[in-house]
């Protein structure tokens, strides 16, 4: 089969930075990101929300979407928007710089989630708000993406499914991150039932150890290893989403302390190596 198209997601190139450090700045200048991206032959480059002000500030979006555009790079996305749900006006900022971002960037998404918490037992709150900013985003020539995370208000898959049905947007689907996915202690019988190709916008890989570490959080920010150094069924998880029909590209998201002290160059290089062996792995007896 043909090489898969590959993402490099936003932690995967900010080097030694973490979410919720303050601010979440990535020490590496974003042209060089780019250009590191590229030269080791990721399909395309995310962004979070400070890098992405700090853009703003300085050089501009249409100077970086030049730079994204002559660097061969072919996928953006930008993240990450909460509190959208919420009737306060708080967390319009961010959400603006997103949008913004996306629009000069040309992101094929806006990576959005929920509130730290325990997964909600009635999804309707949600329902209307996430219609709401899907139409602001498809305005600019976008779409949301929503992530269901384990220790969230919206925490597993089949119920981040649930609310996409439920707003019924043609600009709002989900983003499928496998560590989320195991996690939440979801099957890939029960991922393949609860998806179909419509509302999967991007999908996420990384490994890990069977059990976690300190809290989910932790466990997510901290200790995520490369793709085959860790205990989970990564290549069953590509076929289960290639069954679902999504067919790319695929986000790497390799988000651990390991993998923040490693040079720029061999962090993009052994995340996307790590990656393609994986797919490898899934070609060769697709029927295992």
């Amino acid at each position: 089969m043909s090489t898969p198209a590959l993402v490099a997601t936003c932690w995967t190139s900010a080097g030694n930075v973490a979410p919720l450090d303050d601010p979440e700045i990535s020490p590496f200048p974003v042209v060089d990101r780019i250009h590191a991206v590229a030269s080791t032959g990721w399909a395309g480059i995310g962004f979070g929300q400070d890098d992405l002000r700090v853009i703003r500030e300085t050089v501009g979006f249409p100077a970086i979407r030049a730079e994204i555009e002559a660097a061969g790079l072919r996928h953006v996305e930008v993240e990450l928007a909460s509190g959208w749900w919420r009737e306060d006006l708080a967390w319009r900022g961010i959400w603006e710089l997103l949008l913004e971002a996306a629009h000069g960037l040309h992101a094929s998404f806006v990576k959005v989630g929920t509130a730290f918490g325990s997964p909600v037992n009635d999804i309707m709150p949600f329902v209307k708000p996430l219609r709401q900013i899907a139409d602001e985003a498809a305005v600019i020539g976008t779409r949301v993406a929503l992530e269901p995370l384990p220790f969230a208000f919206i925490g597993s898959m089949p119920q981040g499914a649930d609310l996409i049905r439920a707003a019924d947007h043609p600009s709002a689907g989900l983003v499928v991150d496998f560590w989320h996915v195991f996690r939440a202690h979801t099957t890939l019988p029960e991922l393949v039932e609860c998806l179909d190709s419509n509302i999967v916008f991007g999908v996420e890989l990384s490994d890990a150890q069977l059990e976690s570490i300190g809290t989910l959080f932790e466990d997510t920010r901290d200790r995520r290893t490369l793709i085959g150094q860790g205990a989970q069924d990564v290549v069953g998880f590509i076929r289960a989403m290639r069954n679902v029909g999504f067919d790319g590209p695929w986000g790497v998201e390799i988000l651990s302390a390991e993998h923040r002290q490693r040079p720029l160059l061999e962090a993009l290089t052994l995340a996307r190596d790590s990656a393609l062996s994986a797919f490898e792995q899934a070609d060769r007896d697709p029927s295992r």
